[in-house]
């Protein structure tokens, strides 16, 4: 686990997973997100994507996950989270999240983040997160 006093600009992790089906099912049920983009195949091939996308969210909340549980680790707590969404993520592919620290707030004992997805080796989303490290006693500062 990492802490705002170990963390340091430039470090930085990286996560992979495929977004099957079955988790955008899910997002979508969980959410009331049913936009037919994202859960129906045969309205997705009319659209200039031509195949269902992943939930732009849905990306937002696998970065949520590393940065909550990975990165810095168990008890961070984010205080902003700010993305552009550049380029659809069909659904059933694999992405890859990057965290790099970009800045300590002694202030605060907050830590800025720049946060990515990536997409066969594309930028998907891209954006900073303000994050409330873990603190060395097991949780957050």
């Amino acid at each position: 686990m990492n802490t705002y006093e170990t963390l340091q600009v430039g470090d930085s992790y990286t996560f992979s997973r495929v977004i099957s089906a079955e988790d955008v099912r899910t997002f979508a049920e969980v959410t009331g997100d049913d936009n037919p983009i994202h859960v129906d195949e045969a309205y997705a091939r009319t659209t200039r994507f031509g195949k269902p996308v992943v939930h732009g969210v849905l990306l937002l909340g696998v970065i949520s996950k590393v940065l909550g549980r990975d990165f810095p680790g168990p008890g961070s707590i984010a205080v902003a989270i700010s993305c552009r969404f550049i380029r659809p993520v069909p659904v059933g592919s694999e992405v890859t999240v990057e965290v790099r620290v970009s800045e300590k707030i002694e202030k605060h004992k907050h830590v800025k983040c720049r946060v990515y997805v990536y997409h066969e080796g594309r930028t998907a989303v891209g954006g900073e997160a303000t994050l409330i490290p873990p603190s060395g006693e097991g949780g957050a500062a």
